[in-house]
């Protein structure tokens, strides 16, 4: 069972690689509306720039810029399709043959549109193919695809060592089990298993949710599973506190669609109880909330706080609370945010991420 799952662990994670690089290929997605909305700007100012520079300003002619600005547009928006189509295989090749694939295909669009565009105007006194017309329009495609091309690899290369940087920034900010709770837990475990064998079964599987949770690569997990992670760590907690430790969850139904920060909910529950209900004699209470209102989802954590410790949050507090926002803003932006109420009883602390962003994420991304 365990080299299964390790197994599967390996398959899952190879398939996130895969698919990493079949989404950041050679060159960025052309086949994007707003990808496409730029080349066709970038091609009719081209196609300006090349009237221009052959006639002159003074003698411009609408006629001749309708001319090249329809072979521009041709060549670029073909060559676009055709790569936009390959991309998922120029994604396995090397940056080297990738690009020189990309680059022999931009001239031959060149080539077929320069001359369809003749045969086209044959009616019009060109009687002939004109070569060398042909041939400067492919001089004029290979200076300029030259450019472009590298221009779009040198992008594609920074757009990878951003996500590298974001995915190690998110892995660095993503909670892990601290040892003093496994060792509680397992110290907790061996102290039931004669008095409560079936409590001790419970609190094995749950401890093992918790560190496969914590042990998994970066990723988003749904919120239905986030929650039942807290669960896990919320019945530990019970275990080992028993009476003292108050459990209020105020849950409603969540969409399944909806996409959470893999152990987002653990490290605010953890806080409670280790800076509110812990030091208190008498023990204190924990309340989870969920919620969908006006498009937003919000997540809450109360707990109760001792009388000696309200109005002062401690620093270990605060230093989980500020890796807690980075990580909201590094998934969701500025559609996230954190929010803390510390009041007289309560500290109170609010996760709000729009609905849409959380949605979004849960859609598979495009290659």
């Amino acid at each position: 069972m365990g080299l299964g799952m390790m197994a599967q662990g390996k398959q899952q994670h190879n398939g996130q690689a895969t698919g990493l690089r079949e989404a950041l290929g050679f060159i960025p997605n052309l086949c994007t509306g707003y990808a496409l909305l730029l080349l066709i700007l970038a091609a009719e100012l081209l196609s300006v720039l090349l009237v221009v520079a052959n006639s002159g300003l003074r003698d411009l002619r609408w006629a001749e810029l309708g001319l090249v600005s329809f072979l521009v547009q041709w060549v670029v928006l073909s060559s676009a399709s055709i790569l936009c189509y390959l991309q998922s295989y120029l994604a396995r090749l090397g940056p080297m043959r990738a690009g020189l694939i990309s680059y022999a295909i931009v001239l031959v669009v060149t080539m077929i549109c320069s001359l369809g565009g003749q045969w086209l105007l044959r009616d019009i006194g060109k009687l002939a193919i004109d070569w060398w017309q042909v041939a400067s329009h492919l001089v004029i495609a290979a200076v300029l695809a030259g450019i472009i091309l590298r221009y779009l690899y040198l992008q594609q290369q920074l757009q990878k060592q951003q996500q590298a940087e974001l995915r190690a920034r998110i892995q660095a900010l993503q909670s892990r089990i601290e040892p003093h709770f496994l060792f509680n837990s397992m110290n907790s475990i061996a102290s039931l298993i004669a008095v409560d064998p079936q409590l001790a079964e419970r609190q094995v599987e749950d401890l093992s949710d918790l560190m496969r949770a914590s042990l998994a690569e970066v990723g988003l997990i749904s919120a239905a599973r986030e929650l039942q992670l807290c669960r896990s760590y919320l019945h530990i907690q019970q275990a080992r506190l028993g009476q003292r430790l108050q459990v209020n969850w105020q849950v409603q139904p969540l969409p399944e669609a909806l996409l959470l920060p893999n152990l987002l909910l653990q490290p605010l529950v953890e806080n409670a109880i280790k800076y509110g209900v812990e030091p208190d004699p008498q023990g204190g209470q924990v309340t989870v909330q969920a919620d969908i209102r006006a498009e937003v989802l919000e997540l809450v954590v109360i707990n109760s706080l001792p009388v000696s410790d309200i109005n002062q949050p401690s620093a270990g507090n605060q230093m989980a609370l500020e890796n807690i926002h980075h990580r909201l803003a590094a998934h969701y932006g500025v559609a996230a945010s954190l929010a803390v109420d510390n009041k007289t009883d309560q500290f109170k602390v609010s996760v709000t991420i729009e609905l849409t962003a959380c949605l979004a994420q849960s859609r598979p991304r495009q290659s």
